[in-house]
């Protein structure tokens, strides 16, 4: 019986035959920890007694949850990172460098075939190029920076097999929110999904990342595609370590595969207050408005806010209501500057924040008031999400967000696509 791409790349990490179940002591090729998380790695890095990670090159530490800092007691936990940066000698990527999940594939760190932990747990992002990646815990990372290894359980892994051709209009934001609406919230705990189909092959890289990034949002422990010549040219543009890309054998073993053809896929809404509850946005056209959210790791890179953009050029944001956009990166925000996507979103009436998670975790950008309905092209909308639990988040595309901010109501973005 054939493999996996998880069971060979966690094969080939643990030089040994890893088959779905096994319990494997891993090498780590990367590993990453942020704001929320760092510094209690840091602590038990300490408690640990080590003295030096195992290779500085290897270890990345990025401040964007928080940043800039709102608090006094939130800039300590950022001194302590850069002290512990400059110390050991590992990247740091400070405010206004970006979301980590865009920072590591963009800067080159992570490449198809690797094994790559994250103290966060949307780290499956980078599944998108054949990286096994997975969200670990800070004293998991503490140990994995001290010895460069970790232990995994082998996941079985479910296939999702994608077909079809998207409708002008619909995305892989729309996409990836049907899917978990079907499998739900924990139809995938402690799995691996592999995403394939035409459907998959069509997108983008940028659009496959919002894909994988989601995978956690069905309690998988990643979100793994194939490589193919997109991929590979992708990585080499934002890379130059060597790789070798890893395939699924054709009789691999699967605990599950599941077929969709999705050609007539309409934009797709999750309701509040979980991220299974998904709809058609036909079901929720008129409901009113406060605030709009367009980026985070899921959605805010330059692709999304080029949608997002074609949808409010010449246009105005309704009044009352409120868009705040975060570039996923330094990078996407310069890359936007330059092709006047910026000076489109601030003319339509955005506000425009510095790099990084913005308004999605609710620690200072953009916490909505009681009562209020906001809409996000984030990846959870659970009670308090953005920081008060008696507001309510909506999660669509880009492309949703945009048009429902121009009537201040839930919009469908198919009447504004031109």
């Amino acid at each position: 019986m054939g493999k996996t791409i998880a069971e060979k790349i966690l094969s080939n990490k643990s030089h040994q035959n890893a088959r779905a179940n096994d319990i494997v002591i891993a090498d780590l090729d990367f590993m990453m920890g942020q704001d929320g998380t760092s510094p209690l790695a840091i602590r038990a890095f300490e408690e640990m007694q080590a003295k030096q990670v195992f290779d500085p090159e290897r270890v990345a530490m990025v401040i964007d949850h928080s940043a800039p800092s709102p608090l006094a007691g939130v800039s300590e936990l950022h001194k302590q990172m850069r002290e512990f940066a400059e110390t050991q000698g590992i990247y740091l990527y400070d405010i206004g460098d970006g979301v980590c999940h865009q920072l590591l594939p963009e800067k080159g760190h992570v490449v198809p075939g690797d094994l790559v932990i994250g103290a966060d747990s949307h780290t499956c992002t980078y599944g998108a190029i054949n990286v096994f990646s997975t969200g670990v815990g800070s004293t998991d990372l503490a140990a994995a920076m001290i010895s460069g290894k970790l232990w995994f359980k082998v996941p079985e892994t479910i296939k999702l097999m994608i077909n079809g051709v998207l409708p002008p209009g619909v995305y892989a934001k729309d996409l990836i929110l049907f899917i978990a609406g079907e499998m739900t919230a924990d139809g995938a705990t402690y799995k691996a999904l592999e995403f394939g189909g035409s459907m998959i092959k069509d997108l983008s890289v940028e659009a496959r990342f919002t894909i994988s990034n989601m995978a956690v949002e069905l309690g998988a422990k990643c979100g793994l595609m194939e490589a193919d010549q997109k991929t590979i040219q992708w990585v080499r543009e934002h890379s130059i370590r060597h790789f070798e890309t890893v395939e699924a054998d054709k009789d691999a073993d699967y605990c599950e595969i599941r077929e969709y053809e999705l050609s007539n896929l309409e934009p797709q809404l999750s309701m509040p207050h979980t991220v299974d509850n998904v709809v058609p946005v036909s079901k929720a056209l008129g409901t009113p408005l406060s605030q709009g959210v367009i980026g985070t790791c899921t959605n805010g890179r330059l692709e999304d806010l080029r949608i997002a953009a074609g949808i409010l050029k010449n246009n105005k944001i309704a009044k009352g209501c409120r868009l705040i956009v975060a570039p996923s990166s330094r990078h996407s925000f310069l890359e936007a500057m330059r092709e006047g996507l910026i000076e489109t979103l601030i003319e339509a009436g955005a506000a425009v924040v510095t790099p990084g998670c913005g308004p999605c975790v609710g620690t200072h950008n953009g916490v909505p008031s009681d009562g209020e309905n906001v809409i996000s092209t984030a990846n959870r909308n659970f009670k308090g999400r953005m920081g008060n639990n008696k507001a309510s988040i909506f999660l669509a595309s880009p492309a949703t967000v945009a048009a429902s901010m121009l009537r201040g109501e839930i919009t469908d973005p198919r009447n504004y696509i031109r």
